[in-house]
């Protein structure tokens, strides 16, 4: 089940309530790599996936935007131009 031909072992220092965590993830013919590979990939999503998944109040929504809008302007306005 692995997924890479080169092998390298690290050694990694988990907590005890981390262990067993991952230990509870791990299917019966899964190595601990294996789940850690299977978590990981599962953070490399397209932020497409979220379009349209706001499920606040819609004031709150325009409110980040106006935001998200002024932060970038202000930013543009810091920007450096090159002489």
């Amino acid at each position: 089940m692995h997924a890479y031909m080169h092998n390298m072992t690290k050694v990694i220092s988990l907590s005890d309530e981390a262990y067993e965590n991952l230990r509870k993830l791990k299917g019966p013919k899964e190595s601990f790599s294996d789940v850690v590979n299977r978590l990981s990939a599962k953070e490399k999503r397209s932020l497409t996936e979220f379009a349209g998944k706001w499920s606040g109040p819609k004031e709150e929504l325009d409110a980040l935007a106006k935001r998200i809008r002024e932060e970038r302007e202000a930013a543009k306005s810091r920007e450096v131009k090159p002489l």
